[in-house]
């Protein structure tokens, strides 16, 4: 498969750059794999749309990773920080941005200068790892000091209403810079609705990276190499997804990010396996799936590794049909856009 094979034709108005007033007034674009059919639907119409299902969600959280500060000389500086050294420190990787670059060494005053960061070393791609610290605790002083960080196709500054907005509902596991995006159509009452309707849910993790934005920059998609994100499977979501299996329940992915955990869960048998991993698996073309029957998703970037496996799941034309009309219907694209549920062939 080639890179040309992900783009398609958007009008950039139709690029969300700010939520609906209420989540789940979003629309809903049915694609049916079986039926070769394309359908309008509202988000709330979701539960009766599938027979009763268990839907495994992403419950990570989005942390304001986007830290504003200067340099000892007055220059600015913006760290996007990635993850957390595994050794318990507060030392974090970080995307580092400045207009002459971040040495060793350097120290930096962050917001208003309560919190401190100084350069241990630089990597490749801009990134650098640093040392955090504060008066009191440095998780809490990145929470008042940083932002949200927003996808780049939102071309505004983030506001204090993304700090919930860009966040599911159910997330509690803080780690993501990037949203699972598919469940901010998500309200507690939307989740009682799936509950009344007969459907079960199970979640998962996995901490976003930065990377789930990265356009595929080699011509054949074999060639490109996928960032590393860390996910965990509890035991309680591999019981529920074998009940599933045992009374005949289709399993549905609430997001590409669940996509990948589960799939890269599996045991060499195809069974999930419950812990904690690390993964770098590119799903595209021709790819056989494991445990995921229908998939909810938000619709992605062109030339991105998420529209790749889309059309893995989907099948590439219907896929590129489903654009097109989602584009000719006016559908909001992205983050803060509409939603499309993928019925798979197994219902």
């Amino acid at each position: 498969m080639r890179i040309s094979d992900l783009d398609y034709d958007l009008p950039p108005e139709l690029i969300a750059q700010e939520p609906l007033a209420t989540r789940d007034a979003s629309r809903l674009l049915l694609l049916d794999v079986a039926g070769d059919d394309v359908s309008d639907h509202r988000f709330t119409e979701l539960p009766d749309l599938l027979p009763p299902s268990l839907f495994v969600f992403n419950d990570t959280r989005v942390f304001p990773a986007r830290l504003q500060g200067n340099k000892a000389t007055g220059g600015r500086v913006e760290l996007l920080l990635l993850r957390k050294s595994p050794e318990g420190t507060n030392r974090w990787l970080a995307m580092g941005r400045s207009s002459k670059g971040l040495r060793a060494g350097m120290e930096l005053s962050i917001g208003d200068g309560d919190l401190k960061a100084r350069v241990v070393r630089s990597l490749e791609h801009g990134q650098v790892e640093v040392d955090l610290w504060a008066e009191g605790d440095v998780d809490e002083w990145i929470e008042r000091a940083g932002q949200i960080p927003l996808p780049p196709y939102i071309r505004r500054l983030p506001e204090t209403e993304d700090r919930t907005r860009y966040q599911t509902v159910y997330a509690r596991r803080s780690g993501a810079v990037a949203a699972p995006t598919a469940g901010l159509h998500f309200t507690e009452g939307t989740l009682r609705a799936l509950e009344a309707a007969g459907h079960r849910t199970a979640y998962v993790t996995l901490h976003v990276g930065p990377g789930t934005f990265q356009p595929v920059q080699v011509e054949t998609l074999s060639e490109h190499v996928m960032h590393e994100e860390v996910y965990e499977v509890p035991e309680t979501t591999t019981t529920a997804i074998r009940r599933a299996r045992a009374e005949r329940r289709a399993i549905v992915a609430v997001g590409t990010t669940v996509v990948r955990t589960l799939e890269s869960s599996v045991d060499t048998e195809g069974r999930p396996v419950a812990g904690m991993g690390t993964t770098r698996l590119f799903i595209r073309p021709p790819y056989r799936f494991h445990l995921v029957d229908h998939l909810l998703t938000n619709f992605h970037l062109p030339r991105s590794t998420l529209l790749a496996l889309v059309m893995a799941f989907a099948g590439v034309d219907l896929t590129r049909r489903a654009y097109r009309e989602a584009a000719d219907r006016r559908y909001r694209f992205y983050s803060y856009g509409d939603a499309m549920l993928i019925r798979g062939r197994s219902q």
